[in-house]
């Protein structure tokens, strides 16, 4: 189903709304967003596949309204021939469900009304939902470049720590994957363990930054120093930022996507 997005200057918005899973037993919207003159020539696209995927495109469907706005800078970016034209994926979060579907662990957690709850620590079936169902699903109904070199996740927040156990559990699927503010403390911060469990250095291109204000900020220096002791490279395949006086928003998170893009899908980067 394609409709038109808020912008009427931005290319056309795919939704599949309901898509179904077996994998997790539930649905979601998934929107698709295609490249200017896409279609033409045949011609094939990296894909980018995006956490709590309303928030990327349509400020109609984001939290209080503030989109990331990637596809408008995704086109200008194509206009000024710094980026590879990506096809680019937002997956819905399930609301409720979202911290089931995005913790590694079960752990409880601090939720925003102060109450106490628990996740059950899906993020392994919710992966698998991803290379068993939606990729394939994308792969067989748009014109794509398969591959991890050409396929990439994004997330921030919780979105950024299970983007971060994408490369940990599949890194012949996703080749890059960007972690924007991750929540690094979550379960007396596991994912610290995890990677150092790593039995050798994956080929994942990794991208994880973090804002001054963000509480607990420094732990991230903390992860990118083991990240750095894991053999990845500062520079190279790791891409490690500090924001100075960055929150944790959304409008924090668009002021940085157009960098996130050029970093995974610029020229010299093909």
């Amino acid at each position: 189903m394609t409709r038109r997005p808020a912008n009427p200057k931005a290319a056309p918005l795919r939704l599949h709304r309901r898509f179904h899973s077996r994998v997790l037993r539930n649905c979601r919207d998934v929107v698709v967003w295609l490249p200017p003159g896409y279609g033409l020539a045949r011609r094939r696209h990296p894909v980018v596949y995006f956490q709590d995927g309303q928030n990327i495109f349509d400020p109609l469907t984001a939290f209080l309204g503030q989109a990331w706005h990637a596809g408008e800078r995704a086109a200008e970016l194509i206009r000024e021939r710094r980026i590879v034209a990506p096809i680019m994926v937002g997956v819905y979060n399930t609301g409720f469900n979202r911290m089931n579907e995005y913790a590694p662990t079960r752990a409880e957690f601090t939720g925003w009304d102060g109450e106490k709850c628990r996740s059950q620590g899906d993020a392994k079936r919710y992966a698998r939902f991803f290379t068993q169902e939606l990729v394939p699903f994308i792969d067989a109904h748009y014109l794509t470049l398969t591959g991890p070199r050409h396929t990439s996740v994004v997330g921030s927040s919780m979105g950024g720590l299970v983007s971060l156990y994408f490369a940990l559990w599949h890194p012949r699927v996703f080749g890059r994957v960007a972690a924007l503010s991750p929540s690094l403390w979550w379960d007396n911060r596991v994912v610290l363990q995890d990677f150092a469990r790593l039995p050798k250095k994956s080929d994942v291109r990794l991208w994880l930054d973090m804002g001054t204000a963000e509480p607990g900020w420094e732990v991230v220096q903390l992860f990118r120093d083991n990240l750095v002791g894991r053999g990845w490279a500062q520079g190279g395949d790791l891409e490690y930022r500090e924001i100075p006086g960055g929150q944790h928003n959304e409008a924090a998170w668009a002021a940085r996507i157009g960098d996130v893009l050029e970093w995974m899908l610029g020229r010299e980067q093909r």
